[in-house]
């Protein structure tokens, strides 16, 4: 494993994000990330920020 970035898809209930280059541990022969529980936790804030804002924009005006 060699420390690099990676990108990282969230699909949960109608939300998508993706982030392009987060930091992670790259495995050399076969390329797959893992990430480290700071850019978990990172990730996890950035998706219920955007679940808030589309249930905002969900709400009858």
């Amino acid at each position: 494993m060699q420390r690099g970035r990676a990108p990282l898809h969230v699909d949960r209930e109608g939300i998508h994000v993706t982030l392009d280059e987060v930091p992670a541990w790259v495995c050399k022969q076969c390329g797959e990330p893992a990430f480290e529980e700071a850019e978990v936790d990172s990730v996890q804030t950035i998706v219920k920020a955007v679940e808030r804002e589309a249930e905002r924009l969900a709400r009858p005006a």
